[in-house]
């Protein structure tokens, strides 16, 4: 009896604690890039073929990908998730610093010019009030 009173107090001890933990909330992060008509499809190519293969070593976790087309340019616009900003930026100095990736965009870059013009890059914290 006094081994379950024990038990006992150390698991509402637990519960207590667990539910004063701060919850960590994701970061979400935007990444859009300018892309280019005359060599579109060689881009997709290479975020698809070579880009998301090599981001998946580093844990980046890619939650949608989207086109926009307007009279002046077309951008490639993609949505990342991740546990938090330290994560990402250990992620992407990794992906940057991939020997394959390099070589792959300097491969892309000599048979096709330029693939990506403009890059914009925001982090976004999702707000208490957003919907899920």
């Amino acid at each position: 009896m006094k081994k379950y009173l024990i038990v006992l107090v150390l698991l509402i001890g637990f519960i207590v604690k667990a539910q004063n933990a701060p919850q960590k909330t994701p970061i979400f992060q935007l990444r859009i890039y300018e892309i280019f008509e005359s060599n579109k499809k060689e881009f997709h190519e290479r975020f698809r073929e070579h880009a998301m293969r090599i981001m998946k070593k580093y844990n980046f976790k890619i939650t949608s990908i989207y086109e926009s087309k307007s009279d002046k340019k077309t951008e490639f616009v993609y949505f990342l998730e991740w546990p938090d900003e330290k994560i990402m930026k250990q992620a992407w100095e990794g992906f940057k610093a991939d020997k394959e990736w390099i070589e792959i965009k300097k491969e892309f870059t000599k048979k096709y010019g330029d693939v990506v013009g403009n890059i914009e890059d925001r982090v976004l914290t999702k707000l208490d009030y957003s919907p899920n």
